[in-house]
């Protein structure tokens, strides 16, 4: 019997159904949380490279995600969502001992380099794969009519793993060194590993499978959109800091937190909105919102409504990934939803890698305040899009869009 057909259950229950696929999501980000702010000093400082090489070190990993999409989305469809996200794990544990090694060799600095760029590239293989696969395992797990709370749980996963991670792999780095973080990822990644192996898989949807060609180009407006919102969040990771410091305020980490809080609290407390109003009411909604406290972080005379800004637009952000996911997924066949939900993924990567350049752009030539305008600005034309994706959709639902 398909999850589908189960008879409706309270959401306490299907949320219980949900948790422990979403974990192997956590410890997926776990791993990538806990070096991501001690990395770039260590190759800056201790290795002695540039600042710029030591950006480029650690980025590496989000084309290494990007280029993986493809692969992920298909092993779900055809492997199963528990094979791919063992799969996922394994390349996580890889990394995890390509980074010992890069550490253990710091004193060829070349070669400490080069395995730690390997531990990035198979670290972004990994991502990829857990995240699709977990995604699907979830909705395998309740059935489809609880896409938006399954997506909802792997994001809180996803960015509470790394608010957890950074902030504990720099007291390991100081605490311990940086070879411990290498000893540290393997560790949660065979934990996962051996936590999945008694979960009973899902089955494979057999049927019609598109082409990942005709997938993205079914999901492309949505993940457009998705790239609109996302830039949003780019801004506030990216520049935050700098646009306090540029204004001599105190307390810039705390803004980062109310961020966080508030999209957790928004993802808890209003996923189910996308069930019972449909996915594009609120992600209109939601742009709005983003858009609102992107504003305010622009104009902010103070830093008590710079606050209220990144807490509005952590609010806002929260459901978009949801909201035009689950509208993205509905317009493929059930085999084809892991292929479907790693091409919408890619927007998000692609967006997270453009923000960044074009926003420091931006701040150079006006000011860092001028980052939230333009990051705004792209929330604004999510509305627009969001907008438009709806009344296309009452005309013919579940139609393909086009731009």
């Amino acid at each position: 019997m398909s999850a589908d057909s189960i008879t409706p259950r309270s959401q306490f229950a299907t949320t219980l159904q949900i948790i422990p696929v979403v974990f192997f999501t956590f410890i997926c980000y776990l791993t990538i949380g806990l070096p991501l702010a001690v990395l770039p000093g260590y190759v800056h400082n201790d290795l002695g490279f540039s600042a710029v090489l030591a950006g480029a070190a650690i980025s590496v990993q989000y084309l290494a995600t990007l280029a993986s999409r493809p692969l992920a989305g298909r092993s779900a469809d055809t492997l199963g969502p528990k094979k791919t996200v063992s799969i996922g794990l394994l390349g996580c544990g890889a990394s995890g001992i390509l980074l010992l090694l890069a550490v253990l060799c710091g004193k060829w600095t070349g070669v400490s380099l080069t395995l730690l760029v390997l531990s990035r590239l198979v670290l972004g293989f990994g991502e990829s794969l857990c995240g699709t696969g977990a995604i699907l395992w979830g909705i395998g797990r309740v059935g489809t009519t609880n896409n938006a709370r399954v997506i909802s749980w792997n994001g809180i996963a996803t960015y509470g793993a790394l608010a957890i991670g950074a902030p504990l792999g720099v007291g390991i780095a100081h605490g311990i060194g940086y070879w411990a973080l290498g000893v540290v990822v393997i560790a949660l990644a065979a934990l996962g590993y051996y936590l999945a192996r008694p979960i009973a898989p899902v089955p494979v949807v057999h049927g019609e499978r598109m082409s990942y060609r005709s997938v993205f180009s079914r999901v492309l407006p949505h993940g457009i959109g998705l790239a609109l919102g996302s830039a949003g969040f780019g801004s506030i990771a990216t520049f935050i800091t700098l646009f306090y410091a540029a204004r001599q305020w105190p307390n810039a980490a705390l803004s980062l937190t109310v961020f966080g809080t508030l999209f957790v609290g928004s993802r808890l407390l209003f996923a189910n909105t996308i069930k019972t109003y449909g996915g594009f009411r609120v992600a209109i909604a939601s742009f709005a919102f983003e858009c609102a406290g992107l504003l305010m972080l622009w104009l902010a005379p103070e830093p008590h409504i710079a606050l209220l800004g990144a807490a509005l637009t952590g609010f806002g952000f929260a459901l978009i990934f949801p909201a035009l996911g689950v509208e993205a997924v509905a317009l493929v066949p059930p085999a084809s939803r892991g292929a479907a939900l790693s091409a919408y993924s890619v927007f998000l990567d692609l967006s997270l890698g453009i923000t960044g350049p074009l926003a420091g752009y931006v701040a150079g030539e006006f000011g860092y305040g001028s980052v939230f305008l333009f990051a705004a600005l792209a929330a604004a034309g999510g509305v627009v899009l969001s907008a438009m994706l709806y009344t296309r959709n009452t005309k013919v639902p579940n139609a393909p869009a086009a731009l």
